[in-house]
Parts: structure tokens; sequence; C-alpha cells
């Protein structure tokens, strides 16, 4: 199968890294000077593409869905911080027949964590003397904060817990791959859970993952959700 990368950085890499290790071919590579407002998607350059995978700015991300959807190519989308065109995003979806895998977070690591902080605060919501908080540390480039990662967190714990809008901290300095806590606290204890990306491979295998499931397929997918299909 054949694989477009757009956004070509640090995760673009890796992504053309993990997919080559796993037999796909590469091409195109679009990075933001090649493909300005999504001028680089076509029909042209994206023929034989079986998908594609967008880790680009939150800025782009919008524009390169748009240009996906007419040149009828699944993406999967890694960059966050487009949450306030979600509504418009489904509609391209739906009306260009394409598939479109999203997520706050592709790593493998952080969605056996998101099923973890489901069940625990599942379970801890019962206790009345807990709260919960969230903190995250990521590098100082990220732009978003709270991450999107954290967001969804956040939504995990909310329908469960006694203080349905816990406290999010978040720390941006150095180069932190992405670092995410969740503390239940009452009087007597803390309990804390906690996810600590070392590099950015385990997001590249998640939408490599997500890549080769959305081939194929129509619609609009939340990762969550595929990894609970892929993995059962």
């Amino acid at each position: 199968m054949k694989l477009a990368i757009l956004g070509y950085g640090k995760m673009g890499r890796m992504v053309e890294e993990i997919a080559q290790r796993e037999g796909w071919e590469i091409g195109p590579r679009l990075d933001i000077n090649d493909n300005v407002d999504g001028a680089g998607i076509t029909k042209e350059s994206m023929s034989g593409v079986d998908a594609a995978v967008e880790f680009s700015q939150p800025s782009a991300v919008v524009a390169n869905i748009e240009a996906a959807a007419r040149a009828g190519v699944s993406i999967v989308v890694g960059t966050t911080g487009w949450s306030d065109h979600e509504d418009r995003i489904e509609k391209i979806v739906r009306e260009s027949g394409i598939g479109l895998v999203y997520g706050a977070n592709f790593s493998v690591g952080m969605n056996l964590f998101f099923e973890i902080v489901s069940r625990a605060a599942a379970l801890i919501g019962k206790v009345p003397q807990y709260d919960s908080f969230i903190s995250e540390e990521h590098h100082r480039a990220k732009k978003d904060a709270p991450s999107g990662t954290a967001l969804n967190l956040l939504e995990i714990l909310r329908p469960h817990l006694n203080n349905p809008e816990p406290s999010v901290a978040c720390v941006r300095a150095g180069s932190i791959p992405g670092t995410h806590v969740i503390g239940f606290d009452s009087p007597a204890d803390t309990i804390l859970l906690e996810h600590r990306a070392r590099s950015r491979q385990g997001f590249a295998e998640g939408a490599v993952m997500a890549a080769r499931w959305i081939v194929g397929k129509k619609g609009m997918y939340d990762f969550r959700q595929v990894f609970r299909k892929i993995v059962k």
C-alpha cells in the first residue's frame, strides 16, 4: 500500500520510518513549503495513494482535510487544535465519501492509558472524598495548552467524578515529548496514574496502525474507537 505524508517534520519522518518498516510505499511527502493551503494535495499528486497521514499545524489541518477530500484520499489526522471546526469537517468527510481517523493522541501506550483512566475513574467516582486533577508537560514548541490529550482525559473523567471540572495544570518547557498525570486526592491519600512518552515512536506506530485500518472505509472515527476495534 502507498502512504502520503502531510507535514514532513519530526513526526512525519518518524511515520515514514515506521511505515517503511511495515512495507508501505511512501509518497508524496509534503511539507509546509510544498503545500500552502493544501495546494499540494491533488488527484494527480495523490494518484495511487491508499491513505494519508497528517501531522502539520492547527492552522493548516482544515485545508489539508478539504484537499484530501477533493482528491478522494482517506486521511489520518494527528494534528490537534481544530475541534472548533469539527462539524464542518464531519460534513466534508460525509459528502466526499472518504474516511478520516482523528485523535487527541495516537500513541499506542496512551490509548491503553485512556482505558485504564476510564476504569479507574468509574471506580473512584463511587467514593465521594476523592477529587481528581490532571497535569501535563510538553516541549516548549507545542502551541495548544491544555493539550488535546489532556482535554480527552478530562472528558473521560468528567462523567464519573465528584468534581466535574478537574484542575488542569500545563507545562511547556525544553524537549519533553509528553507526560500526563491523573491524580485522585482525598484527605487521607493521593492516587496517581502516569503516562510518560520517551519518544515519538509510539505516536507514529499508532498513526500507521490507523492508516492501515481506514483504507477502504468511509466516515469519521476517533482513534480511541479504532484502537478498541483493532485490539479487541
